[in-house]
């Protein structure tokens, strides 16, 4: 935060009411009219943000899909009937002056709010922490933010593990005072950035923008925004894409079974699957795009419910966290009984742990998360009913969950990772937005901005 290029919040009108669908224009035939073709490759919220955009505007669009459903990395599970869970994006993080705010009340989208006042922390033998743990939780904390803040005004940039080295070297592996900066590091920086802290840019880690206000989350789940911009919009699932010929007119999108021919095409897919180079761009994206696609980093962060019989834990609290011995072990915990009466708790695992746990048996994470919780509450507690475990880094279609700024990176090159190639290719997503990387916010915004960008050519 000490390092802040920040550019001014662009003006964007939020997009108004689903039209009617475009008209199906055959694909062999060359615009004729005012009438933009347009292809979207991506029916995540950046791609459907600027796919009705256009559409509004009377172009002729085209959303291209891999998954066999929209929403990208906004996924809600129906699983439990009675209780719709968010396997991605979950909350609208910080309601005051958010634009899915607005999208939210003009569908009259009914919503629960999570409070970080109600949170309480055990310490590694699952007591609540006493007032003398807390007063040496609270200074640790501002040791190592202190040392962040000194590196953050130090060339050349380093890790906030580097950053913090100096700290770490005074206390033994097996003191309370390492607990707590590993703590601090995965349940205050890596939950929230995705990225470990062995990668993280102590420079521009933190190099985001914030609204400010409560934590919302949706009762029917996050899904309600993309089914809500999904109307009326040509929408392609199950179309893999192979390759872009966007060096010519019209552009050709190919796909594992049939091709797309474009005036314009915007370009949504994950950073994960751009740094895989599973989609090949002809003629090659020029020197500064790939370097920007290749130094940015893609993070973890995944989450395993469980629902019990009934609630065992604090029932007027919505975050529990724990300092575990290991780094980033079940260090963080949603409940959600107070805001939607439920007996479910959320636990997540990021970063490096967060990767790691993908390869184990879902039986293993259960029972990992069972004996922190055994270790806080009691043998006697019940086993969980049912579960649902995501695995956002072995997903094909993301290959992690968001973006974040590693050692290396600088926040312009997001920006060159949002250049428009020419007047063909346009690029949207959470990772080519610099103020609201790693959000739903970011790349419902980033939408709205390719959108504007072939409007105005």
């Amino acid at each position: 935060m000490y390092r802040r290029n920040f550019l001014k919040i662009f003006g964007l009108t939020l997009m108004g009411s689903a039209h009617s669908a475009c008209s199906e224009k055959s694909q062999g035939d060359i615009a004729t009219s005012s009438k933009k073709r347009v292809v979207v490759i991506g029916a995540g919220l950046s791609g459907l943000a600027a796919a009705q955009e256009l559409h509004r505007q009377g172009n002729e669009v085209v959303v291209v899909e891999a998954r066999d459903r929209i929403g990208g990395r906004i996924w809600t599970s129906s699983k439990w009937t009675d209780m719709p869970l968010d396997f991605g994006a979950t909350w609208i993080h910080g309601t005051e002056g958010n634009p899915l705010t607005d999208l939210a009340d003009q569908i009259n989208a009914k919503r629960l709010t999570t409070s970080y006042d109600r949170a309480v922390t055990y310490n590694t033998s699952g007591q609540l922490l006493s007032n003398a743990e807390e007063v040496r939780l609270e200074k640790t904390r501002n040791k190592v933010f202190g040392e962040l803040k000194k590196a953050q005004n130090e060339d050349p940039d380093i890790s906030l593990r580097q950053a913090i080295e100096p700290l770490i070297r005074q206390f033994d592996k097996s003191s309370e005072s390492y607990r707590f900066i590993n703590f601090i590091l995965s349940g205050e920086i890596e939950h929230e950035y995705s990225g470990s802290a062995e990668r993280l840019s102590a420079h521009w880690y933190d190099s985001d923008k914030k609204f400010n206000g409560n934590d919302d989350l949706f009762v029917q789940g996050f899904r309600v925004i993309p089914e809500f911009l999904g109307q009326g919009l040509r929408i392609e699932l199950g179309q893999v894409v192979k390759e872009i010929q966007w060096h010519q007119s019209p552009i050709r999108v190919i796909t594992q079974n049939t091709e797309f021919l474009a005036d314009h095409v915007i370009v949504t897919l994950p950073l994960g699957v751009l740094q895989a180079g599973k989609v090949r761009f002809t003629p090659e994206l020029p020197q500064d795009k790939q370097t920007a696609i290749a130094k940015l980093g893609m993070g973890t962060l995944n989450k395993c419910y469980l629902r019990f019989p009934d609630v065992f834990w604090s029932a007027d609290v919505d975050w529990l966290e724990y300092i575990s011995a290991s780094h980033g072990e079940w260090t963080e915990w949603v409940s959600f009984n107070r805001a939607a009466n439920m007996p479910i708790l959320l636990g997540f695992n990021a970063a490096d742990r967060g990767r790691a746990i993908e390869t184990w048996a879902d039986e293993q994470i259960v029972a990992s998360a069972m004996q922190t919780l055994r270790t806080i509450y009691g043998v006697s507690i019940p086993e969980p009913i049912d579960y649902q475990i995501t695995r956002w880094a072995s997903d094909p279609f993301s290959l992690g969950s968001y973006s974040y700024n590693p050692v290396g990176a600088v926040p312009k090159m997001r920006q060159e990772l949002a250049a428009p190639l020419e007047k063909s290719v346009f690029f949207a997503g959470e990772a080519s937005n610099e103020d609201y990387f790693g959000t739903a916010h970011g790349a419902y915004l980033s939408g709205l901005r390719a959108a504007q960008e072939i409007l105005e050519i």
